[in-house]
């Protein structure tokens, strides 16, 4: 059977307009995934035994279970416990954030202890607090180290961000299979938002390139 992708021309502006929602839960994501990275990634090199497990142990949780289940407990199984239901894009972001924090912390931790134990001895030595130490001196060269890592999650996550059409949010992937059930051809709106996909890839790939040799030159 020959593909038709005449047919679905009228529905790419709906198709497009899953786009934006796409975009929201992958951005809203790595922001959050980022900052409880950066918590978690302290608690693991921290002195404290307690906060190394707890660390430890929520990242264990996150990375030894599939996306699509911590999704669906997130949207389906916590307005259960909660007594309240959840709506599908803070549903989306905090599973995604909390899975991509898990993964991301250990990417941190290493770019941490990957700076010379030489600069946190000379910046203890002159009284620098420890809060400013890492936010000032540790965590940017940290950032530099481990930018490739941090955008090789990032696609990951732009990647994953489909999952969210299990609980029925409207972006790409959902639409298009909306678009498929109402014309009975699902190959050409797949494959054009596999299109879709492979741009916005593209897109962050090239990106991180240019970042990465913007620190380079900055050096």
């Amino acid at each position: 059977m020959n593909l038709d992708f005449s047919q679905i021309v009228p529905s790419i502006p709906y198709i497009l307009a899953g786009l934006k929602l796409t975009i929201l839960v992958v951005v809203c994501s790595i922001l959050l995934g980022l900052v409880l990275a950066i918590l978690l990634a302290l608690m693991k090199i921290s002195r404290s035994k307690w906060l190394v497990l707890i660390a430890d142990f929520y990242t264990s949780i996150f990375r030894g279970t599939p996306m699509v289940l911590q999704l669906m407990i997130i949207y389906f199984g916590l307005p259960q416990i909660i007594g309240f239901e959840i709506e599908q894009f803070p549903a989306a972001v905090l599973a995604f954030g909390l899975n991509s924090g898990a993964y991301v912390s250990e990417v941190i931790r290493a770019g941490i202890q990957a700076v010379d134990k030489g600069q946190q001895e000379a910046a203890s030595a002159l009284g620098i607090p420890y809060r400013k130490m890492m936010s000032k001196i540790i965590l940017p060269q940290a950032f530099k180290n481990i930018l490739p890592a941090l955008m090789n999650e990032f696609i990951t996550l732009t990647k994953e961000s489909a999952m969210v059409t299990v609980i029925g949010a409207s972006d790409l992937m959902r639409r298009a299979y909306l678009v498929g059930g109402e014309s009975y051809s699902y190959m050409e709106p797949l494959i054009f938002v596999a299109g879709v996909y492979y741009v916005l890839i593209m897109l962050l790939t090239l990106l991180g390139k240019a970042v990465e040799r913007r620190l380079r030159t900055n050096d």
